[in-house]
Order: structure tokens, then C-alpha cells, then sequence
């Protein structure tokens, strides 16, 4: 099994009822880790109730936390969800939190020149101290997966090409490629068209993007697979794209078939829609039998 690190944000998201443990990148690492795969995670939290109880998740979701910092004077972060009548949320990210001052460590350089790929997002370089983390650490990654969180205000086009050109894979949802590809001066206006484009700009052999129901869309060595999404009751949104980016990487690590990754991510990422919080328990059976029906074998 491959040896993944996933840095950035971890934290709790707190809905207008009830909190759930949330945050990106933690939500790719517990994913991926319920496939087996030895998955570390670099962050901070504060040294407070909230941070103890993401790093006892994390422990029994058998991800690596020996590389989460505590920081005393700043506290584990929180962000404000709020859901639309279509369980599409929106978020109110508080700052600043643990998880922006994440410092440089021989610990975490070795994880990550250790392992098989390094997944971050754009919203843990919104500070300074995380961002030069990120831009130091890259550097001794073999395979560089970027997840585009477009968060208002906290990106920067310079800061998004510099991420988008050091990586080896990168996944928008259909409205941040739309939006960075105009940023970039792309005149297109097809899907296909400006994904091949944001792989030529940034010389990205892998690009993916995710279109909500309807499915998503991989560009994997000059060739398009497709899905075009499940029929779904969607409860909420959350973390769905992380659960559909944590199960793809682990396909794609596996070298299985690329059409066969990306509809079995879809269908991870369609079962955490229709399920309350970013991560839900999902059995291997239980997506085996939302793709196949009827298989009985």
C-alpha cells in the first residue's frame, strides 16, 4: 500500500445544530486511510478540548499524527457552515487559527520525502507561516497533488499558479477551473477545453474536476475519462469532493484502470453527499453495491 501525507487545515465544522470534525486535508487523509494506506498528517491545533478530540479521531481513523504541532496561543480551528435548501453550504473560516502557523520540521520533511504523495490545498497558504511550510515542504514530494479550495478572501492568483505549475495533480470543481482558467486568460468556454488548457499552463500531466451531481471529468496522460454523476437524496455537501479526491488517489496509486477510479470516487463522493457530515463511514461492500445493483456475485 502507498505511503500518503496530507497537509494543511484541520478543524471543526460547526453547523447551525451540530459540529463535525472537518478541514480539507483531514478529510482526505481519513478517507484514504479507510483503504488501507499508511496516510500522516502535518497541521497544528490548540492546546485545548477541540484539538485533543481531532487528534483521538484522527488515532482511531489510523492516521499519523505525530507531525500535528499544538500551538499555546493560538486555538484549533473552527469555521461556520451554513447550508442551503439543497445542502450546498457555504463557510464562515475563522482566523486566525492553529492550523495557519504550522512551522517547518525535520519530522515532516522526512515524511513527506518518505512517501508515495503529498496532498495540500490553496486554503493553508492564506499565512505566511503555513504558506512557507507548504512552499518548503513541496520541494521533497515525488508526487505533488493540489486540491483548489477556492475560499474568498483568502487566495492569490500568484500564489495559485505557483502551487498549480509545483504539482504533478490537480483537482478544481467545475466553477474554480472556470474562474482560474478566465484569470489566466483562457478564452474557452468548454469544460474539456480549459481543463487541457490549465494542464498546458501549468504542464500538468493529471487534471481533474469535479461537477458536483453530475459527475466529474479526469485528464490522465492526454486521455478524458468521464462520470456523469449518481441519483441521489443529498443531505449535505461537506466534504464530498475530499472523500471523491482521497478515494481517486488511492485508486490512481493502486495504477488501477483510470475509468474505474474515477467512477468508484464518484460513487464515494455521491454516498458522503447523502449522508450527514464529511465523513461518514463507508463500508467497500456498501460502494461495490450503490455501482452495481444487481451484482449478486
Amino acid at each position: 500500500m502507498a505511503r500518503i501525507v496530507c497537509f494543511g487545515e484541520v478543524l471543526w465544522d460547526v453547523f447551525p445544530t451540530h459540529k463535525k470534525i472537518g478541514g480539507a486535508p483531514l478529510n482526505v487523509a481519513s478517507r484514504i486511510s479507510s483503504f488501507n494506506h499508511k496516510v500522516a498528517m502535518v497541521s497544528a491545533i490548540g492546546q485545548d478540548e477541540y484539538g485533543q478530540k481531532l487528534i483521538e479521531y484522527l488515532n482511531q481513523n489510523k492516521v499519523d499524527t505525530e507531525n500535528i504541532q499544538i500551538k499555546k496561543e493560538f486555538q484549533t480551528g473552527k469555521v461556520n457552515v451554513m447550508l442551503n435548501e439543497k445542502g450546498s453550504a457555504s463557510y464562515d473560516i475563522k482566523y486566525p487559527r492553529a492550523w495557519d502557523k504550522i512551522r517547518f520540521t525535520e519530522g515532516a520533511r522526512n515524511l513527506v520525502l518518505n512517501a508515495d504523495a503529498f496532498v495540500f490545498g490553496s486554503l493553508v497558504a492564506r499565512d505566511e507561516t503555513s504558506r512557507n511550510t507548504l512552499f518548503q515542504l513541496i520541494e521533497f514530494a515525488k508526487y505533488k497533488i493540489f486540491d483548489l479550495n477556492l475560499r474568498e478572501p483568502y487566495y492569490t492568483s500568484e500564489v495559485l499558479v505557483y502551487l498549480m505549475e509545483k504539482a504533478d495533480f490537480i483537482k478544481f470543481n467545475d466553477d474554480e477551473l472556470y474562474e482560474v482558467c478566465k484569470t489566466l486568460g483562457s478564452k474557452y468556454n468548454s469544460l474539456e477545453q480549459n481543463i487541457k488548457f490549465i494542464a498546458e499552463k501549468t504542464n500538468t500531466k493529471h487534471v481533474c474536476v469535479t461537477k458536483g451531481p453530475r459527475g466529474a471529468v479526469l485528464l490522465y496522460d492526454n486521455k478524458f475519462f468521464y462520470n456523469s454523476g449518481f441519483q441521489i437524496k443529498v443531505i449535505d455537501t461537506v466534504g464530498a469532493g475530499d472523500s471523491f479526491l482521497g478515494s481517486l488517489t488511492s485508486k490512481l496509486l493502486n495504477k488501477e484502470n483510470p475509468q474505474k477510479a474515477i467512477d468508484f470516487s464518484c460513487a464515494v463522493g455521491a454516498l458522503v453527499a447523502q449522508s450527514e457530515g464529511a465523513n461518514p463511514k463507508i463500508a467497500k461492500e456498501h460502494i461495490e453495491q450503490f455501482l452495481n445493483p444487481y451484482d449478486k456475485s
